[in-house]
């Protein structure tokens, strides 16, 4: 994809007035953020268009030298060559940064496993997604928070709730939202057969205290006794709290902490999340069809990937790759792999979409 050397133009002419006015010191603190903001996010565009405009100018000049010295002008067809081999990538990269960007990628996220068909067998699949999340977020100097969690009674999740933060969480952990499959034997198993269980993911952008207002008349809110693994307190104490959003049907229960303020906070903060995504999917209603054909669609009840034990192999059905590492990716230091593949596709398919 060639960029207009107009456009680059008006790329630095922009990027040079943020400059100026964040120097300027007359702008006032919502002014000064809102800049600072723009600035960030154009600053790597900008520095992007600047290679490709140096790059440029400099093959024109060699282009319009005219040299009688023989050895100059091998050397100066030299210099040409070399800088028409790096423009093409330059230009790429450049395409790249000015990709529209998903305003939620830089936001934390709340990611939500259910164990699927399969009975307790899903259930520790369920468990061994959580953990690969997590090594994976650690890696990534991410912290992760269970907001609820329902053990199964063999040490899976039912259920589990996590709120992750860091750098580019959503931006990565995007792409896991689906249905996750695995084939091995249980070892409930005593016949040695191969089973099949699915988890679901669903990986929710959480919003800024300004994306989301919700009006207290629009909630139901019902305090109970808390039941199930937890301490004494369970029995005993009217901690448990369920919110319900009656214009939208959403239900939030939290039983987690002993304290109802704790988890009427911890409810609140689902809910916000799950408003923020439904509101997204609606925004992005008219764009639904093309991002059907882009990876990480988001789409909960779509396969993505098989964990196949017995073959030691994990396979994104996306973008029908298959890797031989089965045990590097459940414990999180080979998943940045599989995620890296898939971001190449979707910016490959976006810069395709472009051009088009």
């Amino acid at each position: 994809m060639t960029i207009a050397d107009s456009r680059l133009d008006q790329i630095a002419a922009r990027f040079a007035e943020l400059e100026a006015r964040l120097a300027s010191g007359t702008l006032d603190a919502e002014a000064f953020i809102a800049a600072s903001r723009d600035y960030a996010e154009l600053e790597p565009v900008a520095h992007t268009a600047r290679d490709v405009r140096l790059l440029r100018d400099e093959l024109a000049s060699l282009a319009a030298l005219d040299e009688p010295d023989a050895d100059m002008r091998a050397l100066a067809e030299e210099e040409m060559a070399r800088i028409r081999a790096e423009l093409p990538e330059a230009e790429r990269r450049l395409a790249l940064a000015m990709l529209p960007r998903d305003n939620a990628d830089s936001h934390p996220a709340m990611l939500e496993i259910r164990a699927g068909t399969g009975g307790d067998e899903a259930a520790l699949f369920a468990a061994d997604l959580f953990r690969m999340y997590e090594r994976y977020a650690a890696e990534q100097g991410w912290k992760v928070e269970v907001i609820s969690a329902n053990a199964s009674d063999i040490g899976g999740f039912k259920e589990v709730i996590a709120h992750v933060a860091g750098q580019g969480v959503f931006a990565k952990l995007k792409y896991e939202s689906g249905v996750h499959r695995v084939q091995r034997v249980p070892v409930t198993e005593s016949g040695g057969r191969i089973h099949t269980s699915a988890a679901t993911v669903a990986v929710l952008p959480e919003p800024d205290e300004v994306d989301v207002s919700i009006d207290d008349k629009d909630l139901k809110i019902d305090i109970y006794r808390a039941s199930g693994a937890g301490g004494q307190h369970v029995n005993t104490t009217d901690s448990a709290v369920r919110i319900t959003h009656l214009p939208t049907g959403i239900v939030v229960t939290q039983q987690d902490e002993r304290s109802q303020h704790k988890n009427k906070a911890k409810a609140m903060q689902v809910l916000r999340t799950r408003l923020y995504d439904l509101r997204r999917e609606q925004a992005q209603g008219a764009e639904a069809e093309a991002r059907r054909a882009m990876v990480g669609s988001g789409d909960r009840s779509e396969r993505i990937r098989t964990y196949n034990f017995p073959q030691g192999r994990v396979t994104d059905h996306r973008i029908n790759l298959t890797l031989h590492r089965l045990p590097e990716i459940l414990a999180g230091t080979g998943l940045g792999e599989l995620i890296d593949a898939l971001t190449a596709e979707d910016q490959a398919k976006r810069l395709a979409a472009m051009d088009s």
